[in-house]
């Protein structure tokens, strides 16, 4: 069947209107050019984190900006070339064998760029605090955290974004009890909080000497992160922090003094460990951030809650588990919210998850509107 061209590209460009509407080019250019003076200020360097801060949000707006202005010019080629192979008969098969590889790589990629336009929530433009704990299951439970956390740190260097594992707690034979991580993107919270919940591995255990199957069990947990403009006052008679000696793998010291930082929150019991930086002072300022985006993202939740109650909104949230990630009897990755689903699971653990974040947004954007109605 032959394809109507210039249907198809109308359709791209109705999409792309879209699109621009939300990022708003404009917009982008007025950001770009207020960080463009921050950047070239004399003392931006007396403050690291602050330059780093600037540039890497300099970086990310500039690069949203071509990708969208690249679709448009992509979009105008592809016209131009089915032009050509209507005034060059002679060629015009090659070319439009040509144009339809191009259309194809079109609409993938504005569907993409689309999505983004989906997030629209409140943290939605923030890096994102990714937390792995491991659960039901034992030594394989452990193993699975571990490999959650190289899939989504696979994922972030195929797009490359930034990312700083924050704490790591080692499981006695192997794996992870638990790793927090940061992914420092523009939407990064918006585009992974669709991957927070229960997630479950199914294959032959590497650990039973019998060869049995196992089924394990590894929870996700994904926060925005915290901003200077947030108000989040935690009184120190709230707090209980511990200090304790950083370690890895095994019990092996990663260095001599008590650097590492658990801090707890007592009101709500929440606790976070921190053990990267190479300070006290440096643990614990990056502590308190975490806490204070986990205890941001329960007042929202707790006014949320509160707004479906007085509206008489009873329904239920997700259910714990969230995706089957199966290696025997037979292979398959399959969310259970979406029914998105992939044949190759080695290529989701490498971090070939895109598909099943952008179902999992469209199926939330679906799921609020529905509630809208």
């Amino acid at each position: 069947m032959a394809i109507e061209f210039p249907e198809e590209i109308q359709g791209l460009r109705q999409t792309m209107d879209n699109v621009l509407a939300v990022v708003q080019p404009e917009r982008l250019r007025s950001q770009i050019a207020e960080l463009e003076k921050k950047a070239t200020a004399p003392d931006l360097w007396d403050d690291p984190a602050a330059a780093q801060e600037v540039t890497s949000a300099l970086s990310h707006r500039q690069s949203e900006l071509d990708r969208v202005i690249r679709m448009s010019e992509r979009i105008d080629d592809l016209e131009a070339m089915v032009e050509m192979a209507g005034e060059d008969p002679e060629e015009a098969a090659e070319i439009l064998a040509e144009a339809e590889a191009d259309l194809e790589a079109l609409k993938a990629d504005i569907s993409d760029l689309e999505i983004r336009t989906l997030l629209d929530g409140e943290y939605d433009e923030r890096n994102a605090v990714i937390t792995i704990r491991s659960g039901a299951g034992g030594v394989d439970a452990a193993d699975f955290a571990e490999i959650l956390l190289r899939m989504y740190l696979r994922w972030a260097e195929r797009h490359g974004y930034a990312t700083k594992v924050m704490d790591t707690s080692y499981a006695e034979e192997a794996g992870l009890k638990s790793a927090t991580f940061e992914v420092q993107a523009p939407y990064a919270y918006g585009t992974l909080s669709v991957e927070a919940g229960t997630h479950r591995l199914v294959r032959i255990s590497p650990f039973d000497n019998q060869g049995r199957r196992q089924t394990s069990f590894a929870a996700v947990e994904v926060i925005p992160l915290i901003e200077s403009t947030d108000h989040i006052d935690i009184p120190d008679s709230e707090l209980k922090v511990d200090v304790f000696r950083s370690s890895g793998p095994g019990g092996q010291s990663v260095n001599t003094t008590d650097s590492a930082v658990r801090m707890t929150h007592i009101p709500t019991g929440i606790v976070v460990s921190m053990q990267d930086e190479k300070s006290q002072i440096q643990n614990r300022a990056a502590a308190l951030r975490v806490l204070q985006s986990r205890l941001l993202v329960l007042r929202h939740e707790e006014e949320q809650a509160k707004k479906k109650e007085l509206a008489g909104d009873v329904k239920a949230s997700w259910g714990d588990q969230m995706r089957s990630y199966v290696l025997q009897p037979y292979t398959m990755v399959k969310d259970l919210r979406t029914q998105f689903e992939s044949g190759n699971p080695q290529s989701v653990f490498d971090g070939d998850i895109d598909g099943f974040i952008n179902a999992g947004i469209r199926w939330r954007k679906n799921r609020h509107n529905e509630a809208q109605n």
